[in-house]
């Protein structure tokens, strides 16, 4: 082996050692793997951005029970009307709101029915709404107290969900941060081991995943998004 790559390989030793040490998504944590043999490099590139979603849908459910089936159809008609004009005085529009059939079902029919039931008819009713007007959802459901205050019985769910619909817009930024603090790791390592760094032999970009605030996965009540890729490259040294 020459003088040269004998050298070569101590500086690449010492340098490696130093970012492993200093932690952080540095050249220690950056760099994937050096190969000897063929004098290449493969890094890591991080990059992460947190957006905020831009649609909403928010499904209200509300409930009446009776033993008799007029009264329970007509309880959730009324319900249905209320909760129409809550989100019309809220300013949502006849787009942004989707009523959806009553449904009432007989207790006492179903196989198995416990014989204690305290009424006959069981009914729901909801009303969907769909929207990229995140706030005006956001605000909605913070005050629907006085549609409780008229005695609605409105199931909590989910509560409202989130979407980043507009994903592609964020696509290339993010993956464009990814690729330039990659090279950024490539280039660091090559100056600390004495070398300069070559053309680009391969690349992955890599998956973007899509987080919830605080949270390690997609979570549809959180209105802010945190989108991470971490792509891959190799480098030939020279």
């Amino acid at each position: 082996m020459r003088a040269s790559t004998i050298l070569l390989a101590l500086v690449i030793l010492v340098a490696v050692a130093a970012g492993t040490a200093a932690g952080g998504w540095s050249v220690g944590k950056g760099l994937e793997r050096f190969r000897m043999a063929d004098r290449t490099v493969v890094v890591k590139g991080l990059a992460e951005a947190q957006v905020k979603s831009d649609y909403a849908s928010w499904l209200l459910t509300f409930r009446r029970a009776d033993n008799d089936f007029g009264a329970v159809q007509r309880a959730l008609s009324a319900d249905r009307e209320k909760v129409v004009a809550f989100l019309k005085d809220q300013g949502f529009t006849n787009e942004e709101v989707e009523v959806r059939p009553l449904q009432v079902q007989d207790v006492y029919s179903r196989e198995y029915a416990a014989s204690d039931q305290p009424f006959r008819y069981t009914g729901t009713g909801q009303v969907l709404v769909k929207t990229p007007r995140v706030d005006l959802v956001s605000a909605a459901a913070l005050g629907v107290d006085p549609l409780i205050q008229e005695g609605l019985v409105i199931e909590g769910g989910m509560g409202p969900q989130y979407q980043l619909r507009g994903f592609n817009d964020h696509k290339s930024p993010l993956l464009e941060e990814a690729t330039n603090n990659a090279r950024e790791q490539a280039e660091k390592f090559a100056s600390d081991a004495g070398a300069s760094l070559g053309p680009l032999k391969y690349a992955n970009q890599g998956v973007i995943q899509i987080f919830g605030e605080g949270v390690d996965y997609d979570d549809p009540s959180s209105q802010v998004k945190r989108l991470r890729v971490v792509s891959t490259f190799e480098y030939q040294l020279r």
